[in-house]
């Protein structure tokens, strides 16, 4: 895939994920995926090969790199291998849970935090969804009421990525009882729980269709004691800081589904070449030819407007709108182009030894998290009725 996304230095740097990658994620995958977790140790390992905490300020212990391109090598390099786990974890840790301290905290926060997004010491997460409230955050159970000189969290969450790992999770709570406005957009706030206190408790390692890797985990809050120092920005903030929040989220999920669908087109098309039926490589007929051409030019005019999101959000003028224009267009592209690879490999396409097989199940999660792409298309329909 030829892209003038990158510069040299970007290329430098890629040589260095794919380094890593090829020593630390490579042979430990099976065991990853047995596990239903990715250990700590490489999270420590690319901590020390630089690769996380890219955005986080030299003061704090991060190159404080303020250009996105080079989290769009580590995911282009990591998709390579079919480490969709690792993608998403990485993802969520620096593209959700560090962003919104680097958006809020405060300076003490910074300070008590940040660092260890550096070192992979600290992994974070964001507990938004509830059992009975995904994509429509307004309907959460989870309070957040102030009692003295600091909060007392009650309720539950689900479908965590990283809950189990996570020593810091950002937990979206209700604090209605504060809201003076009248308005139900400040009826919620933001708050940082840390591993260990009092009434924190993990539930099980949830078992999922795919992203087997990826540790996914129900958590629960009875009567968790925060101080005010562990409110995250403003009281009743937290649905404005959700929305801000989202562009990045959304684009990050784009990324995801742009690059394994390139990473899947690349293994098919090198398959087709050499798999030989009725005398020569199956490529060559032509009802193959024709979906991998359409698959290749969906492929190639996608990029160019991932490509320009990423310059927009570099920039500063990434929408939310065209965000999830991006999220809604190039994981119904991965899906189309993973079934189309999983197809062309026939039978061998349905086992799990085949990358191409692993991609199908991990991917499926693509179109339902960071907003349904139902929700995209009704965002996207809403701006256009404006």
């Amino acid at each position: 895939m030829r892209t003038d996304l990158f510069s040299d230095d970007h290329e430098q740097f890629r040589a260095s994920v794919r380094g890593f990658v090829g020593k630390h994620v490579v042979p430990n995958m099976q065991r990853w995926d047995s596990d239903r977790l990715i250990d700590r140790d490489t999270w420590r390992a690319a901590g020390a090969q630089g690769l996380l905490g890219l955005s986080v300020p030299e003061e704090y212990g991060g190159p404080g790199e303020t250009d996105y391109r080079f989290r769009v090598v580590i995911q282009e390099e990591i998709a390579r291998v079919g480490a969709s786990a690792l993608q998403s974890g990485f993802s969520t840790n620096d593209d959700i849970a560090l962003n919104y301290l680097l958006r809020h905290a405060t300076d003490e926060q910074r300070a008590r935090w940040l660092p260890g997004f550096v070192t992979g010491e600290t992994i974070g997460a964001i507990a938004m969804s509830e059992p009975g409230a995904g994509s429509d955050l307004r309907g959460i159970g989870t309070t957040a009421v102030r009692d003295g000189d600091g909060w007392v969290i009650n309720g539950s969450k689900t479908f965590i990525t990283s809950g189990i790992l996570a020593g810091l999770v950002i937990v979206f709570a209700k604090t209605a009882a504060e809201n003076t406005t009248g308005s139900s957009s400040n009826d919620f706030s933001l708050f940082v729980v840390e591993d260990g206190a009092p009434g924190f408790a993990r539930g099980r390692k949830l078992d999922k269709v795919g992203l087997h890797a990826q540790d996914t985990a129900e958590l629960f809050f009875d009567n968790v004691r925060v101080g005010e120092n562990q409110l995250l920005g403003e009281v009743g903030g937290g649905l404005r800081y959700l929305m801000q929040s989202l562009p990045l989220e959304r684009l990050g999920i784009a990324i995801a589904g742009q690059v394994s669908a390139e990473a899947v087109f690349d293994w098919t098309l090198a398959y087709v070449k050499e798999r030989e039926a009725f005398g020569g490589p199956i490529g060559r007929f032509q009802g193959l030819g024709f979906t991998l051409a359409e698959l290749a030019t969906g492929i190639e005019v996608c990029r160019a407007y991932i490509d320009r999101c990423v310059r927009e959000y570099n920039n500063g003028t990434l929408t939310a709108i065209d965000a999830a224009k991006a999220k809604l267009w190039a994981t119904e592209l991965q899906d189309k182009v993973i079934d189309a690879g999983v197809q062309f490999h026939g039978g061998y396409g349905y086992m799990m030894e085949y990358p191409v097989a692993k991609a199908f199940i991990d991917a499926r999660v693509q179109r339902i998290y960071g907003g349904t792409n139902e929700i995209m298309k009704e965002i996207i329909h809403r701006d256009l009725m404006r």
